[in-house]
């Protein structure tokens, strides 16, 4: 039985693999950069991805998918700011994968999208084994959630590309370790971009847009940026 379950996985896996390459290709074809947020529940997704609208819409033409278990709560907030936006309930679910990007892809005006943010699944496990077609990978740390969570979900950290710590102007409140927590980070993943910032009060976010600037004009020279 063990070995029928891990051949089940692997061919669960690699139909993901090659649904995500295919939307990649999409992607790139229309020259969107493509970025999956992941975090666990209430970390600041939806806030990040709110404030990140808020300050690149007069510099990107940016679109969003919205993962969530259920309601639409989320994707109603993000349709405020005028940007085109396809939510995807999973109810029972734990994460986005392939197959479901492919189908919000089919119902998004590519052709008027630079930037793509999609907001994942709140889950520190599942969303960063499953690709999507995305360019890079954001993981988004809330300060209440604690230094030691690179011990304990070390793939979500090893995956990332950026690793925000949000709620930083909550760090006098709390015992947040940040040096442990950039050694922790930087043992299993050398070359992840660490950025301390807060939606709340704006701290750092300038550097996280100077970010996504950068990935979407590589994106222009290049015509498509590695995952």
């Amino acid at each position: 039985m063990g070995v029928k379950v891990l051949t089940i996985l692997e061919d669960i896996l690699g139909a993901n693999a090659e649904k995500a390459r295919r939307n990649q290709d999409q992607l790139d074809k229309h020259g969107i950069l493509t970025v999956n947020v992941m975090s666990s529940p209430g970390a600041g997704k939806t806030s990040l991805l709110l404030q990140t609208i808020s300050r690149l819409k007069q510099k990107a033409r940016i679109g969003v998918i919205e993962g969530d278990v259920a309601s639409t709560i989320d994707a109603e907030n993000i349709k405020k700011q005028g940007v085109p936006v396809i939510q995807i309930n999973i109810p029972g679910g734990c994460h986005l994968d392939a197959n479901m990007i492919e189908n919000a892809l089919n119902n998004l005006p590519l052709g008027d999208i630079d930037l793509l943010l999609i907001e994942n699944v709140g889950n520190l496990i599942c969303p960063a084994e499953f690709a999507l077609g995305e360019h890079k990978r954001v993981m988004l740390l809330s300060l209440p959630e604690g230094d030691d969570k690179p011990y304990k979900y070390p793939l979500m950290f090893t995956e990332a590309d950026v690793v925000l710590i949000n709620k930083i102007d909550l760090l006098p409140y709390m015992e947040f370790n940040i040096p442990a927590f950039h050694k922790a980070v930087t043992g299993l993943n050398p070359k992840a971009k660490i950025l301390p910032v807060s939606c709340k009060t704006g701290e750092g976010l300038e550097d996280w847009f100077s970010w996504l600037l950068d990935e979407m004009r590589k994106m222009r020279r290049g015509g498509s940026v590695a995952c």
